[in-house]
C-alpha cells in the first residue's frame, strides 16, 4: 500500500503541521504520514522508567528527549526516547537532525518500529533500541552500515543490556518488565 503514497517531503510536512491539516500524533517515515497508535499503560510505563535511567546517566553535552521529534532526510520519528548531543535548550530552532541513541518501546507497534530500524540506520544513529515488553526483550542494533545495522544482540530477562554508546546504561531486563 505504502508504493501507492504520494510521498511528501519534510519540508512540506512541516508546512502542513502548522496548519490544521495534521493530527498531533502522526510522524513521518519515508515520506509518509504516518498515525501513531495510542498509548497503552505498558507503553507508557516502560517509556517512563527507561527515560528516568537514560536521563540519569547522561554526560555533559548530552540530551534526553521523550517522545520528540528527530528531522532525518526523508522522515521525521518521534522515538519514545532519543540521546542526543547538545544542550537542553539547543533546538528551539530546529529539532535534532541526529542522534547517538534511540530506543523505541514496541506493544502495538512491532511490524513499525522495525521499519524503523532501516531510518536509523541511514541516519547514522549510532545504536538503536526495539524493546519488547511482552517478550522480556530488548534488541540491540549497531555498527551501521549503507542503511543496516551490522549486529544486532538479544538481551533476554535475567540479564542486563548495556549500551555502547552510554556505557554507565545498565538495564536489568526482567527488573524493566
Amino acid at each position: 500500500m505504502r508504493q501507492r503514497v504520494a510521498r511528501i517531503s519534510v519540508e512540506t510536512y512541516h508546512v502542513m503541521s502548522e496548519q490544521p491539516f495534521l493530527d498531533e500524533r502522526t510522524e513521518l517515515l519515508r515520506g509518509a504520514i504516518v498515525e501513531k497508535m495510542t498509548k497503552s499503560p505498558l507503553l507508557a510505563s516502560v517509556v517512563r522508567e527507561l527515560f528516568r535511567m537514560v536521563s540519569s546517566r547522561l554526560r555533559p553535552g548530552m540530551v534526553a528527549q521523550k517522545e520528540d521529534p528527530l528531522t532525518l532526510v526523508e522522515s521525521e520519528p518521534e522515538p519514545d526516547i532519543a540521546v542526543v548531543e547538545g544542550s537542553p535548550d539547543g533546538y528551539r530552532a530546529g529539532h535534532p537532525r541526529a542522534a547517538l541513541l534511540v530506543m523505541e518501546v514496541a506493544v502495538r507497534t512491532k511490524e513499525t518500529d522495525r521499519e524503523k530500524a532501516s531510518i536509523y540506520a541511514e541516519a547514522g544513529v549510532a545504536e538503536y533500541w526495539l524493546v519488547l515488553p511482552e517478550k522480556g526483550v530488548i534488541e540491540i542494533f549497531t555498527q551501521p552500515v549503507a542503511g543496516k545495522y551490522g549486529e544486532t544482540r538479544i538481551v533476554r530477562r535475567g540479564e542486563v543490556a548495556v549500551s555502547q554508546v552510554l556505557p554507565e546504561l545498565r538495564v536489568d531486563v526482567g527488573g524493566l518488565f
